[in-house]
């Protein structure tokens, strides 16, 4: 539960050995810390916009529901090569999130630039009004989630633990199976906000807008537990 707002002691604010202000949510607790925090959002955002963050394809199904999206976040998390383990975010607003809950799998895919198409497809409409693997070749993995036939690289994986943040689940996965092929260069989102047309940036523009006020507002809920 977070305490009340009042004013900080001096040392309430860290910082770095360098000297540098750190500004951290629950540290902001004096206006004066707030205002400063604002002032640095837009040059925390430019940061955060030159990760070159790849696209990743997630696919879960469940009681013969199927649905795929572009997930927020994915990342290996172990350096140990016989355990492989993944990190993986997902809003839980979308119908994927609905299935890897009721399944406990998933499956994660890295596509090309070739197929962007694919990214488009699945990360700009709902599943719960279309069939996003509708003429999209696939086949049944050892989990049961729909693998991409043509997907560069993809892994298998069952959650092991999660954990929510409000606006989204962090699931903790193994990995059980995967395979690649040896001359691709992931797509990255960069690439892919790119090559978008005038139309699509739009949508996804507006569709930006939308989720991040819902998640703003489930942020906001889950810090005041």
């Amino acid at each position: 539960m977070l305490k009340s707002i009042e004013e900080p002691a001096a040392s309430a604010v860290p910082l770095t050995s360098s000297g540098t202000t750190v500004l951290c949510h629950h540290t902001l607790r004096s206006a004066a810390a707030k205002a400063e925090f604002i002032m640095k959002l837009n040059e925390i955002n430019q940061l955060i916009k030159r990760l070159g963050r790849e696209v990743w394809l997630v696919t879960s199904a469940h009681a013969g529901q199927r649905n795929g999206l572009i997930a927020t976040f994915v990342s290996p998390i172990s350096i140990v090569p016989e355990i492989p383990r993944f990190a993986v975010a997902l809003s839980k607003v979308h119908h994927t999130w609905t299935l890897v809950e009721a399944s406990g799998v998933l499956a994660v895919h890295l596509l090309t630039v070739e197929q962007a198409d694919l990214a488009f497809r699945f990360g700009m409409q709902t599943g719960r009004e279309i069939d996003k693997f509708a003429d999209v070749p696939y086949q049944t993995g050892i989990t049961g989630s729909p693998l991409l036939t043509d997907a560069k690289g993809w892994l298998e994986c069952r959650v092991e633990a999660s954990f929510d943040t409000g606006d989204r689940t962090i699931y903790l996965v193994e990995v059980v199976a995967g395979g690649f092929s040896d001359d691709f260069s992931p797509l990255t989102q960069s690439q892919l906000l790119g090559m978008a047309t005038p139309s699509q940036m739009q949508i996804l523009r507006t569709q930006l807008a939308a989720d991040a006020e819902l998640d703003a507002t489930a942020i906001r809920k889950w810090r005041q537990r």
